[in-house]
């Protein structure tokens, strides 16, 4: 659900316990700060907790917060407060001791946290070590993480050239890509940190909370560059509305601003509510426009990769200066969830200032004759039965030729391919001139046929045939990844080329075989054993190989682990999974995920799993990682 909705049903159970307080239980939300931590991550206890902010949505909210905070110390309006953007991330916490960080953690549960010490210290913006004068021997930095807006959106655009799904926001990736157990994931992701907070605080000198964020900036830390130092609410509700106009325009992503106290000798006067959230701090939050307007219809478009995606068709409504007639609903699930009928006057808003999505329906103004929606059993393009995977929300089309997905299969191919010259235009000129209707068809191209569209001469239509031609040398790696498979990407397709090395034989593998091959799960594994099996996908693959296509993996280079196959299990005392799994391959042999009688040898670190078990069992080699450092010819 959208940040705005939990607000909602949060206040309404805090209004609820307030009226009803013998309702409330020990294991209410409002008693928690954050999400139990659950993960293979190393647990961290934080020696001060990690505390969460109580919200306010509007001017009046304000205003009551600091008349309640003067109920306790009067002075409080005469305190200044200090206003900071609230970065949309991940809240961490850093401990320093002797000025060097030492321990990096989540939030979690506002007292145990998950340490992400190596995937922090993967991010530029955290100092390893402090500078500067008056730091304390030991002290933990709060702040957040976040995703930088261009970042994000290079990261989605690379995950969908490599046919894998794409993040939702910036926000819940920062999150994911903390948790990653190996950090070059994380570096990769170009992750920033705005620190705002120290604790305890009576470990530094300071007298305010712009004394701090002084201090933080001195010490080497990025601090929030929007920050203001007010002296009345007054000031800070002005300034407040300035700055939310400022919002749309940061390379990140925000959803208000936090006024905090900013006299520290008041914060321990004014103390906690129930362990949860502080007193002397409040995010004043703005909740996105919302316009309402009439739900006419539920379409369904059908994506590259056969994901049939519901949105809906609106009286058009102008939201935050644009108008939209049409917008997102997600999938299936959700719009059942949210009880979305066909005929509603429903809730509007941009996502992010820029995706219309539906947010609800107003159940009062349902008209009589609105009428509930399904996902259609067919798809809406090419009639063939629809499909939904188990564990996924996602319905799909399962032919690769569907019209629907057609222009983009074809430019994914072409690309992937290296087909140079068969960009988005030309192929959008081919189909319409109804000379090619699936991948197949590039390859029965001829430079007379070429000749007849506009934007073709001799030369150019020659040196496309000839682009086409090439590409028939292409890996199977790379055949794979043009393809489309669900699930499929760059990775995935060498995987499964080097374990297989030819079409035939990968596409006549039983799901067990796929399932082998190390770095391919379940549900990737189905994926590719259902493509094959499609009707359909095999007609096409039977006319792509009949114009002299016959993909196969080059074998691997001679080494010392040639034709060897090994199983990883375990932690390993110098290596991760992928460095052992790379030592492997440069050696010239195979990692696969399962042990069988073809196993060379199990490569077992601390705390193995199963495998070591089935490799006992069956009386497969056990070695450690000298051992292998040894084979390949790096022992130390």
């Amino acid at each position: 659900m959208s940040d705005a909705e939990y607000d909602r049903l949060f206040r309404e159970l805090q209004a609820l316990e307030a009226e009803h307080p013998e309702l409330r239980t020990p294991d209410s939300p409002t008693y928690r700060i954050g999400a139990e931590p659950q993960s293979q991550l190393q647990k961290h206890k934080h020696r001060v907790p990690m505390l969460s902010l109580a919200n306010a949505f509007n001017e009046e909210e304000v205003a009551d917060w600091e008349n309640r905070m003067a109920r306790i110390a009067a002075d409080v309006r005469e305190a200044g407060y200090t206003l900071e953007v609230k970065i949309d991330g991940a809240a961490v916490s850093l401990t320093y001791e002797e000025a060097v960080f030492t321990v990096g953690a989540t939030r979690g549960n506002g007292v145990i946290g998950e340490d992400i010490t190596a995937n922090l210290r993967t991010i530029p913006d955290i100092p390893l070590r402090l500078t500067g004068e008056k730091i304390p021997k030991w002290i933990e930095v709060r702040g957040e993480v976040y995703f930088p807006i261009a970042a994000f959106d290079e990261l989605n655009r690379k995950r969908e050239a490599a046919n894998e799904p794409t993040y939702a926001n910036p926000r819940n990736s920062a999150a994911g890509s903390l948790r990653q157990l190996d950090p070059k994931i994380t570096r990769e992701r170009g992750l920033r940190f705005f620190a705002f907070h120290v604790e305890p605080q009576e470990a530094v000198p300071l007298k305010t909370q712009r004394e701090v964020l002084d201090a933080l900036a001195s010490w080497g830390f990025p601090v929030e560059p929007h920050r203001k130092l007010v002296a009345t609410l007054a000031e800070a509700q002005k300034a407040i509305a300035e700055i939310e106009q400022e919002l749309p325009s940061l390379g990140f992503q925000a959803d208000g601003v936090v006024v905090k106290v900013d006299r520290l000798a008041l914060h321990a006067e004014l103390g906690v509510i129930g362990e949860r959230e502080p007193r002397w701090a409040i995010a004043r939050k703005f909740a996105p426009e919302v316009a309402v307007t009439r739900l006419l219809d539920i379409m369904v478009n059908v994506g590259r990769t056969g994901v049939l995606t519901p949105f809906a068709v609106l009286e058009p409504v102008e939201v935050t200066g644009v108008t939209v007639s049409l917008a997102t609903l997600h999938n299936a699930d959700m719009v059942e969830a949210k009880g979305i009928m066909v005929g509603d006057y429903v809730e509007v808003t941009r996502a992010g200032e820029v995706i219309p999505q539906v947010l609800g329906p107003v159940r009062e103004k349902r008209p009589p004759d609105a009428r509930p929606w399904k996902m259609p059993e067919v798809c809406p393009r090419c009639g063939s039965p629809v499909e939904r995977p188990a564990d996924e929300v996602a319905w799909y089309c399962p032919n690769l030729s569907c019209p629907g997905r057609v222009l983009e299969t074809i430019v994914h191919f072409a690309g992937v391919m290296d087909i140079r010259g068969l960009g988005y235009e030309r192929v959008r000129k081919l189909l319409e001139a109804g000379l090619i209707k699936t991948i197949a068809d590039i390859y029965r191209l001829t430079a007379e046929a070429l000749k007849t569209l506009d934007g073709f001469a001799d030369k150019s239509a020659q040196q496309l045939v000839d682009a086409i031609t090439v590409s028939k040398q292409q890996p199977l790696s790379t055949f794979l990844f043009a393809l489309g498979i669900r699930h499929v990407g760059g990775t995935v397709a060498k995987l499964l080329g080097r374990e297989f090395g030819s079409l035939d034989k990968l596409t006549g593998a039983p799901l067990e075989r796929v399932s082998e091959v190390q770095g391919i799960g379940p549900i990737i594994a189905e994926a590719v054993v259902h493509f094959f099996a499609e009707q359909r996908n095999q007609e096409l693959i039977a006319r792509i190989k009949g114009f002299g296509l016959d993909p196969r993996e080059p074998e691997a280079g001679g080494g010392p682990l040639s034709g060897q196959r090994y199983v990883l299990t375990g932690t390993f005392p110098t290596l991760s999974r992928t460095d052992a799994q790379k030592l492997i391959e440069s050696a010239g042999g195979r990692v696969a995920s399962g042990v069988s009688k073809k196993t060379t040898a199990v490569v077992a670190g601390v705390e193995p799993g199963t495998k070591l078990d089935k490799a006992r069992t069956l009386g497969v080699d056990i070695i450690d990682e000298k051992e292998l450092l040894r084979r390949v010819g790096r022992a130390q």
